[in-house]
């Protein structure tokens, strides 16, 4: 018997099927990092000011499918790389262009809304009146499915008026789980009422849901012309760092020469909400040498603050909040 041979095709053996394990696509997908961006000239403010040193950074993460050998061996993961599987990214039921077409209009969404926030903050007058939650996602296993879409608008339960995201969170809970509601649905021109069923909430087993997630939907006026284009990125989580931006366009000094990068979904009050992906997001900033980075406070500011190594972790509950970080900081470099 030839050993030699037999180690030798071994070896040729074993190094075929690591290639293919290599370039074979795995079920699941990788959440990898990607450098912080300077936002100036992705946004146009009307009469904004020339743009100084510094600068405010928005922070994306790359969402890929991992190969075979990524899903099997950690060590063959880019760095910063996450491991999740297809239903975590995507709804069952749902498939990657819904969801792509999903995260575009909350970008969308996310823009108008910064816009409107910084605006205001400004002292400008903005016209932002509240009408209703907008539906955004809809699990499949729920109640609401097939009967609620997303870009349905809900603007009454049981003829009760909803005006926020809140007013509908309040109303269904007035339920048992288990119980029906009447959900008044505006769909483009047109407005019907559905009856949908309630299961309990995971987290709360005597709070009623009807298995949709909603945000703000509102008539808004902006009294400059504000325009984004990150070119076909998509969700809502650059949002703080649109507002912050927009600020240094018109008014400036926000982010007093240093690079600030900020990652936060803003809602119409300034609130600033959790966001995924911090781990890579942290990442992005390192990698763009940010000298500051804002995240929403609580677990993101945590999770942050894990990876951030030398860089400075600003947890920020809301806009006001967050200028008035910067200002400190700012105080402090000079």
């Amino acid at each position: 018997m030839n050993f030699g041979r037999l180690i030798a095709g071994g070896l040729v053996l074993g190094a075929l099927t690591l290639g293919a394990a290599w370039f074979l696509p795995s079920d699941d997908y990788l959440l990898l990092p990607d450098e912080a961006k300077p936002l100036a000239d992705k946004v146009e403010v009307q009469g904004e000011k020339p743009h100084p040193p510094g600068g405010v950074y928005y922070v994306d993460v790359v969402v890929r499918k991992a190969s075979l050998l990524e899903e099997l061996a950690g060590a063959a993961r880019p760095e910063g790389a996450d491991l999740v599987p297809a239903h975590a990214l995507v709804p069952p039921g749902s498939n990657f262009s819904e969801r792509r077409q999903q995260n575009l209009r909350q970008m969308d969404r996310s823009q108008e809304v910064a816009a409107a926030v910084a605006l205001r903050a400004l002292g400008y007058d903005v016209k932002d009146d509240p009408e209703g939650a907008l539906v955004v996602a809809v699990a499949q296993d729920a109640p609401a499915a097939g009967k609620i879409a997303p870009t349905d608008v809900i603007v009454a339960v049981d003829a009760e008026a909803v005006r926020t995201p809140d007013d509908l969170r309040r109303l269904i809970a007035t339920r048992k789980p288990g119980e029906s509601v009447r959900l008044r649905v505006r769909r483009g021109d047109e407005t019907e009422d559905v009856v949908v069923g309630t299961v309990p909430s995971p987290d709360d087993p005597k709070r009623p849901i009807v298995g949709i997630q909603v945000e703000q939907s509102a008539d808004i006026k902006l009294p400059v012309d504000v325009e984004i284009d990150l070119a076909g990125v998509g969700g809502p989580s650059a949002g703080l760092a649109f507002a912050l931006d927009i600020v240094e366009e018109l008014r400036g000094n926000v982010d007093h020469g240093l690079k600030v990068a900020a990652t936060g979904e803003i809602e119409l009050d300034g609130d600033v909400l959790p966001i995924g992906g911090v781990k890579q997001k942290v990442i992005g900033a390192k990698r763009a040498g940010a000298d500051i980075f804002l995240v929403p406070a609580g677990e993101n500011a945590a999770e942050a603050r894990r990876h951030a190594g030398d860089l400075r972790i600003i947890p920020v509950e809301n806009f006001q909040q967050a200028l008035r970080a910067l200002a400190t900081v700012g105080e402090k470099a000079s």
